[in-house]
């Protein structure tokens, strides 16, 4: 009997001390179906099958909880990122205690205008302050920053259009989809945006509107939308937007954050389960085809994990 419950009592300790060390983390992913959501679920998955407990939760505006340390892990884009750290943008208050884990892949959009508007470039937009605008996007303050990204390219701003508020970046393509508005932001290869540009096939569809490049245009990009960058894409008659003419258009990295006081160690092991397992994350969600993990971590102003760091400085990823 003493036999049997030295060896009971050992065997609780040992469940005991296995349940200690296997930690569980949280990851907040966004409403079911946003870009977060997507994403989180195909991290979460591939961390599972590589011993590391994720537990996702569909949270909205949730920047604050991983700032507090509520939720260990969560999303947004490179820009969102910046202005948390700072209180710029569409931020009033710092986040200090936010992390940066790496790029997930790169969000690429643009805005765009019926065809048969002939708007090519912002440059086409000057002196048409009749041209209506999609604006304010109360669901989504940080759209904004990328439609004034675009026109500052060409030294426009909001204030020289029509403005029509919608609530929600899908508000946004419907209402152009619907004619209640010309101009407003659309990423590549959305579904939205595609049936918009059937609603619109009599007026030869959707076209993006292509920012101006250069110097100066990425200057003005980055004071307004920091992290964003401008690519040039060429005609594609397959690509909606891209079908009449090519347009240069954003691109910003959708990133991983951290809470600061998630140990070095999870965010290191986190990291090199992401790096080293693109195949399977693209198999769960598509947009990771797409990533450049040689390329994990672009220059922010928000700091990186050090146990990010870590894995990256091993793997010769390249670090601001």
């Amino acid at each position: 009997m003493t036999t049997f419950r030295t060896l009971a009592t050992a065997g609780l300790l040992a469940l005991g001390a296995t349940a200690a060390s296997a930690q569980v983390v949280s990851m907040a992913t966004g409403a079911q179906g946003s870009l977060a959501y997507n994403a989180g679920q195909a991290v979460a998955v591939v961390a599972n099958d590589n011993g590391i407990t994720v537990r996702t939760q569909p949270l909205v505006g949730y920047m604050a909880l991983v700032n507090s340390g509520e939720v260990d892990f969560g999303y947004s884009n490179g820009a969102e990122a910046a202005f948390a750290y700072t209180s710029t943008g569409n931020f009033d208050r710092e986040h200090p205690n936010v992390r940066l884990v790496g790029e997930m892949f790169k969000l690429t959009t643009g805005v765009m205008a019926p065809c048969d508007l002939g708007l090519q470039s912002v440059e086409d937009m000057v002196g048409k302050s009749d041209l209506r605008i999609a604006s304010e996007y109360t669901s989504s303050t940080i759209i904004p920053y990328y439609i004034e990204g675009i026109l500052a390219t060409g030294g426009l701003s909001y204030d020289d259009f029509t403005q029509v508020p919608v609530s929600s970046f899908v508000d946004g393509i419907n209402a152009l989809g619907d004619g209640l508005v010309d101009v407003a932001l659309v990423s590549l290869n959305a579904g939205a945006g595609q049936q918009a540009a059937v609603q619109l096939q009599d007026r030869g569809g959707l076209c993006y509107v292509s920012m101006k490049t250069g110097p100066e245009a990425e200057a003005a990009l980055d004071k307004v939308l920091p992290s964003g960058v401008i690519a040039t894409l060429p005609q594609n008659e397959n690509i909606n937007g891209l079908q009449t003419w090519g347009a240069s258009i954003i691109r910003v990295p959708w990133m991983l954050l951290a809470n600061a006081d998630v140990s070095d160690d999870l965010v290191y092991n986190l990291t090199k389960v992401i790096h080293q397992n693109k195949e399977a994350l693209g198999a769960s969600f598509g947009a990771f085809n797409g990533a450049d993990f040689t390329k994990m971590a672009p220059a922010n102003v928000t700091p990186y994990h050090p146990g990010a760091l870590r894995y990256y400085a091993e793997a010769g990823v390249p670090t601001p």
